[in-house]
């Protein structure tokens, strides 16, 4: 008997390959003659030809979906999820054989309406995370594929740290049938006004691509001006203060990465140069330093307020930034005036009446005004002046800490960076470096740019190290995980996570500890906060350089050598399972 067996897993190709492994196993030892296709996430691998296809007495599909279904017209096929067939593969063969119809492709024509609601859906969606990176992408090209795959039209903008890409024109929208914002940011949704909008995360776009997509289908709803009274609620309980602070860390993100490099820059001329007035390396540290720096903590609140309030929420979060900029509460003190200034904000929206003939002042004078005035009035005598000292304190210690304490804060962080790469925990430690390079600490960020940069590379020297238990597949994904983690990008381990997460984060952990640990013990210091390997390029944006490489070497090697040497290959994960 000739069989075609298909296996396409959405998030990955372990679990494709091993399920084409077991179920050719299986087809073999009943005496079948079996050719495996497997998809990967460009192209299939192996595809069947037309020859083979024709000799086929049965097609068994392990697959959300059926690849290319129409080459398959009047052969028998049998079609089923992936994980139906990992347990018994035997059984699943029985079962494809015993029930597999004739296939026929279906005519549009003769479908009725009701039935065909969800086919041929012309879809717009909008992918972006905070740091605007890895996330944003790989969502994007999953629901791209996925959508493809179910039959719809589909495009998707990225909002990532450089703007928007592939932007949506306004033809396309008002053509769109559902809106998809797949973002764990705020964005601008007033061009999609009248339309139906359906709201997730970038994690769910990524994870699970098709059933993001039959969600938004059935679920979207009209998001336009009528209806946000009924659904602001909704809204900010479903956004979260996780959401609208990691929307202040991505708008505050470039003026960091900006001012650090600056500084870095003004300090090739000397560490002291920028004493000297009127030389280049002064103009470097007072834009650097004296301008983008003294923005972070405004631009912070002003968009956690606008996250919450949307635009009447900017200019208030900006002033209680400002002014704990001033009072000296840094970035903790911008935490909360962001907060306050935002929820002010919302509440003069939705409970402050006003006639209808000076409604239109509400937004430009009203709202700006009581919000400005009550936070800040808080800022100055409430919390303002405790929270200074709260982070005077935090930053005396941190300074002064000893090599011992140094260590616990090393591997405390590194273990942050790498638990969920990418996740809540590593954004929490990150906003947490971020935010203290404000006061001009710059030990921790160091710490934590380089853990991060350890799962994606382990990956990669895991995937060389121990070729024979990787697929060809899961090796051109290490290359890609290893040059992703020079980057400061930890999400390019997260394919090798997702697959076998008991052994792989444990692995990541343990180097990123290690690196983290190494970074504070040398007394690292770390001018911006993104760019990976390639900060080192700029004169005195890390010190000392050797040794904070040779701690990102370190944590690498104990991930990658360590997950080598716990990992199964691939012909122990048949057997076992």
């Amino acid at each position: 008997m000739n069989i075609i067996l298909i296996t396409a897993c959405p998030s990955g190709m372990a679990t494709t390959f091993l399920a084409a492994k077991r179920l050719e196993q299986a087809a073999q030892r009943q005496g079948w003659v079996a050719h495996v296709e497997m998809h990967g996430e460009v192209a299939p691998l192996q595809a069947a030809t037309a020859e083979q296809i024709a000799n086929a007495d049965l097609i068994v599909v392990a697959a959300d979906h059926v690849p290319a279904p129409e080459r398959f017209e009047g052969k028998r096929l049998f079609q089923a999820p992936i994980a139906s067939a990992l347990p018994d593969p035997s059984d699943f063969l029985a079962q494809a054989k015993r029930e597999a119809p004739i296939y026929s492709a279906p005519k549009a024509a003769s479908a009725p309406a009701s039935t065909s609601a969800a086919n041929g859906k012309k879809i717009v969606a909008v992918t972006a995370c905070p740091t605007g990176v890895a996330h944003t992408f790989m969502a994007a090209e999953a629901l791209a594929e996925a959508g493809k795959a179910m039959g719809h039209a589909i495009r998707v903008e990225t909002q990532g740290s450089v703007g928007a890409q592939d932007k949506l024109t306004e033809e396309e929208i008002a053509d769109a049938d559902v809106v998809v914002l797949a973002c764990d940011i705020d964005v601008d949704p007033s061009r999609f006004a009248d339309k139906r909008i359906y709201r997730t995360s970038t994690g769910n776009a990524l994870k699970k691509p098709r059933p993001t997509l039959e969600a938004a289908l059935s679920e979207a709803v009209i998001e336009n001006g009528s209806s946000n009274a009924g659904t602001a609620n909704k809204s900010v309980k479903e956004k979260g203060v996780y959401k609208h602070l990691l929307t202040g860390v991505s708008f505050m993100l470039p003026m960091v990465v900006a001012g650090g490099l600056l500084i870095a820059l003004s300090f090739v001329f000397g560490i002291e140069a920028f004493e000297q007035e009127g030389t280049l390396a002064a103009a470097l540290m007072q834009i650097g330093g004296g301008t983008a720096f003294a923005l972070m903590i405004p631009v912070l609140a002003g968009y956690i307020a606008y996250s919450i309030a949307d635009r009447p929420g900017i200019a208030p979060g900006m002033i209680g930034g400002m002014l704990a900029s001033n009072i000296g509460s840094g970035f903790i003190g911008g935490i909360l005036a962001g907060f306050l200034a935002g929820y002010v904000a919302l509440a003069v929206t939705r409970y402050v009446k006003l006639p209808s003939s000076i409604e239109s002042l509400k937004p430009i004078l009203i709202i700006p005004l009581i919000a400005s005035l009550v936070t800040g009035l808080t800022m100055i005598y409430v919390i303002g002046e405790p929270v200074a000292a709260l982070l005077n304190a935090l930053t005396s210690f941190l300074e002064s800490m000893g090599s011992t304490n140094a260590i616990l804060l090393g591997i405390l962080l590194g273990a942050m960076m790498c638990f969920d790469l990418g996740g809540p925990v590593n954004k929490a430690a990150y906003t947490f470096g971020v935010g203290l390079l404000a006061s001009e600490t710059y030990g921790p960020m160091a710490a934590i740019m380089a853990a991060g940069m350890v799962p994606a590379i382990g990956m990669g020297i895991a995937s060389f190290v121990a070729r024979n238990k990787f697929s060809a597949p899961e090796r051109e994904a290490g290359k890609a995980s290893f040059v992703l983690g020079l980057c400061f990008i930890s999400e390019g381990a997260i394919p090798f996570a997702a697959k076998d997460p008991l052994r792989v984060i444990p692995a990541c952990i343990a180097g990123g500890a290690l690196t983290g640990a190494l970074s504070m013990l040398v007394g690292a210091k770390l001018m911006a906060p993104h760019g990976g390997i390639f900060v080192l390029l700029i004169p005195n944006a890390i010190t000392p350089a050797l040794l904070y490489l040779g701690a990102i070497v370190a944590g690498s090697l104990v991930t990658g050598l360590g997950y080598a040497f716990i990992k199964r290959d691939a012909a122990q994960v048949a057997l076992a399972t």
